[in-house]
């Protein structure tokens, strides 16, 4: 469907129901965070030929930013019982719109990372605050605010769906590795993703050193590594095999086109699973954010209990899940 919005003019709000994405066929579209707020932030700048609401792609889920037109603009829109007809029509689409998604999960990573560091710096062990936080504090109150009125997904809405069958189908490049083989390592610059088809990984950070850590253990029929390929970044973790014979599928983005023409369900399971990192992740901005509101409710009010400050001191993020 073919759309045109005046300089100016609104496509859709933050909080609206995503049932389509759109193509920027002529002109440019501004994609914003608190619209018509004081807390108002431009994300970014869609340009002609780009995507954008992509997440609706995999759920009709509420918008988490507003788009408007920043000059006389057409539009083509694809609803949701299309997006197969667009790959096939569109297969150079393919990888642009699976880097969004991913784009789209590390920069809300970055703003949950900053959330939780605000929330470590609440109450200091020598009780004196740095001068800088109360712009922080004001900041992630003013976003909880306005993500409060959203709908809120319920805890079905954020369980990952089992996908059997990872392994069957088309795939280029599948390796079995022994268990302590390091995949990864934190700090290297993403090449590829991975399936697994068989066996167990490992995600650590600090890994090999007294500081290690296990962020998480992930089985057969996961994918990992998708956000360092995608956002061409450098991996935030050290992947290991933990067990013999543990067979893993590399994809690569130069990959996408064959394996869409060869095996569409894996294309599909990719956009799923990209979808549920960054519904989960945005639940656990959420409640981070509701904390740190929490903190500052009670201090207009005076009544800084100690199960706050517990909460704000024990508080633990979840770099991966």
């Amino acid at each position: 469907m073919s759309l045109q919005f005046a300089k100016g003019q609104v496509i859709f709000r933050e909080g609206d129901n995503g049932e389509s994405f759109f193509v920027v066929d002529k002109g440019a579209v501004g994609i914003y965070t608190n619209y018509e707020t004081d807390s108002q932030q431009k994300l970014t700048e869609v340009k002609e030929g780009h995507i954008f609401g992509e997440m609706a792609l995999v759920d009709a889920f509420p918008r988490s930013a507003t788009a408007v037109a920043s000059e006389d603009t057409e539009l083509s829109e694809f609803k949701l019982d299309e997006v197969k007809g667009f790959f096939e029509n569109n297969p150079d689409k393919i990888k642009l719109i699976l880097t969004e998604l991913a784009g789209n999960l590390s920069r809300l990573t970055g703003e949950y990372n900053e959330v939780c560091s605000t929330i470590k710096e609440l109450y200091p062990a020598n009780e004196e605050r740095k001068p800088s936080l109360a712009d922080k504090i004001k900041k992630i109150v003013a976003n909880y605010e306005l993500m409060s009125k959203s709908n809120q997904p319920s805890a079905e809405f954020l369980r990952e769906t089992g996908q059997s069958g990872h392994k069957d189908g088309f795939a280029k490049k599948v390796e079995k590795y022994k268990k302590g083989t390091v995949i990864f390592r934190e700090g290297e610059m993403g090449r590829c993703m991975y399936d697994i088809h068989y066996g167990t990984i490992g995600i650590y950070t600090d890994y090999g050193t007294p500081k290690e850590k296990c962020l998480t253990t992930l089985y057969a029929d996961k994918f990992f590594g998708e956000v360092g390929m995608l956002g061409n970044e450098p991996r935030t973790a050290t992947a290991v095999a933990l067990e013999d014979n543990t067979m893993l599928e590399a994809i690569y983005t130069d990959d996408f086109e064959e394996l869409f023409q060869k095996n569409p369900a894996k294309i599909e399971m990719i956009l799923k699973h990209l979808s549920f990192r960054i519904r989960r992740l945005t639940y656990e901005y959420v409640n981070a954010c509701k904390l740190v509101y929490d903190a500052a409710q009670a201090e207009l009010k005076q009544s800084v209990n100690d199960e706050i400050k517990k909460k704000a001191q024990e508080y633990s993020s979840k770099l991966y899940d």
